[in-house]
């Protein structure tokens, strides 16, 4: 069973506004996050926005314009600073507002930081370019970047009590952020081709007519572009629906935090595979009031509840 803090001790005034600070860029940049993280209780708010901006500060040198090889350094740096935080050398006085809350965050939660090490690790890989010839390939590449995001947020959510099956908690924490991820992928597969980033597999690739790449508004010439879609579509849904077991083994408030981004995820998902080639005209996205409609949803339990009762039916299935 994982465990987390519910009550944190008097936070000082320095640590409150570097929470601040995380939820401002949390704001600003991650909407689709931000709407998830607003169900949660203060604490466990505070503590997951200090995971996203030190993660964006991860994402944000791997996409920005720098040299590669000045890329590579910044990103040691900010391993290093990683050290420091976890062996708790971060001051409440320090000038660096994240590494003051995510040493608060950590120090509140069981985190496991290495999992923002294997973020650096994926970003790293992008600057490399390294390219992925199978869907193992891939994998390697989506559990740094998104799996390890899922297991850094258990350790503030943690599970409930006496939940079944906890200790798979982490596997299914990991497959979500492989179903986000890839669904990501999905989504931003022009963009990425502009900037010179191939990330679905090349096996794939040549299955569909697609190995001369995608770059424009327009399917490659003679590839079956929408079968590539509905195929990649068909793995994210397998690892949506293995994903949400994880959904009964936490509580209300952090069960609707990760259903509603899931499910702001599962309609992005929706939306390609009913018009495959929107992709290649521009990002897809969802208006705010069908955002607003998924976080209601997962506040009030119906897929956590829709998904204990699929898990019961197949353990009494397996019994019979």
């Amino acid at each position: 069973m994982i465990r987390t803090v519910e009550s944190v001790p008097h936070v000082s005034a320095p640590v409150l506004a570097a929470y601040r600070y995380c939820e401002a860029v949390t704001g600003q940049q991650a909407r689709n996050f931000a709407y998830g993280i607003r169900l949660l209780p203060p604490p466990k708010r505070r503590a997951m926005s200090a995971l996203y901006a030190f993660s964006r500060r991860v994402d944000d040198i791997g996409d920005g314009a720098l040299a590669d090889d000045v890329k590579t350094a910044r990103l040691q740096d900010t391993r290093a600073l990683l050290t420091r935080i976890r062996e708790g050398e971060v001051a409440e006085d320090d000038t660096d507002p994240v590494a003051v809350a995510l040493a608060h965050a950590a120090e509140a939660f069981p985190i496991p930081l290495g999992g923002l090490d294997e973020l650096i690790d994926g970003v790293l890989m992008d600057v490399r370019g390294e390219t992925y010839e199978t869907w193992d390939d891939l994998k390697v590449y989506c559990r740094c970047v998104a799996g390890a995001i899922g297991r850094l947020s258990l350790g503030v959510f943690g599970t409930e009590p006496g939940a079944r099956g906890a200790e798979r908690a982490p596997e299914y924490a990991d497959t979500l952020g492989l179903a986000l991820q890839l669904t990501n992928i999905l989504r931003d597969v022009r963009e990425d081709a502009e900037d010179g980033r191939t990330y679905l597999p090349t096996d794939d690739l040549a299955k569909f007519g697609c190995s001369a790449g995608i770059g424009g508004p327009t399917p490659p010439a003679g590839s079956d572009f929408a079968g590539l879609v509905h195929f990649e579509v068909r793995r994210a849904r397998a690892l949506f629906a293995e994903g949400y077991r994880l959904l009964p083994m936490l509580d209300r408030r952090s069960g609707a935090c990760v259903a509603a981004m899931a499910g702001i995820y599962r309609r992005l998902l929706d939306r390609i595979e009913r018009e495959p080639e929107a992709v290649l005209r521009g990002r897809v996205s969802l208006p705010g009031r069908e955002k607003a409609y998924v976080a209601v949803r997962g506040l009030s339990g119906l897929d956590t509840r829709h998904v204990t009762r699929h898990v019961s039916r197949r353990t009494v299935r397996r019994r019979a």
